[in-house]
């Protein structure tokens, strides 16, 4: 068994650090087990714990120290703005997990799915079993995804149930916890030892019909896209912040697509909106390809701004690959509220010398 008062944490697709960076400030050692390169860069960069790897090659017994588990696997194949290979393999998917349940090896399984990143979501529920079979069993269990995998995550809280931890699940709002955009994550928060639960709203839930000072008084108004930013919409948050395009990075296309870009526009046009006034990096800006010459571009900055990274957290790669970890990560600022939730007795425990 671990020890309660040592921790660890394995995050299995560590991304650019959205969970990591709010670990580490919190006094809770991490590495990030993450394949893209320029990921990883920044990893180093912002002095995060980093294996550049492919989870599939590791597992527990390659960091036996390791006492809590984060996961995020890649959204693409789940996500409604993807092509939808995970969404369809859905049943096909939690028929895996019932075999990883029962100890089975799926490799040759997943490698019949049309998108392998499909099965990249059963990765925890890997590590988490060979962890407990190995006698080292994780305390503190956390992952994210995009809402549409929510069943995969209740399949596996069934499971994880069966073996002695108690489970919480369900879809959380990020401008419910302070993060300046209108973006849902399915979380998984399981506990060995004693009770999981998710974290409890901050903020009020964004509604177009109900204005940002009214609503339940116990809660802060949520934050409007302005207040993230310091510059455009002031009547709502800001949509998804999604993976940006080859035709503009995190432009109305990363937060949302045409819908989106819609939604821009029409609170521009209606007078809810704060002007950029910033000088405009002229490297930001690419061809508009017959496009509106007024169209609404979100540079790197603003991207990771509404994503709630520090503002010193140093993107690395190319251009493209910045917005792209921007993009995929978890929001710092949601990881926080889940985090402290999920682990509130181990950073109740720590020393005042351990803690930030």
């Amino acid at each position: 068994m671990t020890d309660d008062s040592a921790v660890e944490i394995i995050d299995l697709f560590g991304g650019p650090g959205g969970w990591d960076v709010t670990a580490q400030r919190l006094g809770l050692p991490v590495t990030g087990i993450e394949h893209d390169h320029s990921a990883c860069e920044t990893r180093r960069a912002a002095g995060l714990g980093t294996v550049e790897g492919d989870v599939r090659a590791y597992g527990p017994a390659d960091f036996p120290a390791a006492t809590d588990l984060i996961g995020s696997p890649p959204c693409q194949p789940y996500s409604i703005g993807g092509k939808g290979a995970g969404r369809r393999a859905l049943e096909t998917v939690l028929h895996f997990a019932s075999l990883l349940a029962a100890r089975k090896d799926i490799r040759s399984h997943l490698a019949t799915l049309d998108d392998e990143r499909t099965g990249l979501v059963l990765e925890p529920l890997r590590w988490a079993l060979e962890a407990l079979d190995a006698g080292r069993p994780y305390r503190t269990v956390m992952l994210e995804q995009v809402p549409t995998v929510l069943p995969v995550w209740d399949a596996m809280a069934q499971i994880l149930r069966t073996e002695g931890y108690t489970v919480a699940t369900g879809r959380l709002h990020a401008e419910e916890y302070g993060v300046p955009q209108t973006r849902s994550r399915a979380i998984l928060v399981a506990r060995l030892r004693d009770a999981a639960a998710l974290p409890t709203p901050t903020h009020r839930r964004y509604s177009r019909i109900t204005p940002q000072d009214a609503g339940d008084p116990t809660l802060r108004p949520w934050v409007s896209m302005a207040q993230g930013i310091g510059w455009g919409m002031t009547h709502r948050p800001a949509l998804t912040v999604a993976v940006g395009t080859a035709a503009g990075g995190a432009d109305p296309s990363c937060v949302g697509g045409s819908g989106s870009r819609a939604t821009l526009y029409g609170e521009r046009d209606a007078g809810r909106w704060t002007e950029n006034t910033r000088p405009v990096d002229a490297a930001a800006q690419p061809a508009y390809r017959g496009g509106r010459k007024d169209m609404i571009r979100v540079s790197i900055a603003d991207a990771a701004a509404l994503q709630t990274f520090p503002p010193d957290h140093p993107f690395q790669g190319p251009r493209t690959k910045q917005y792209e970890q921007i993009g995929n990560a978890m929001p710092p600022v949601l990881a926080e509220a889940v985090i402290r939730r999920a682990m509130a007795p181990e950073l109740a425990n720590r020393s005042d010398s351990d803690r930030p």
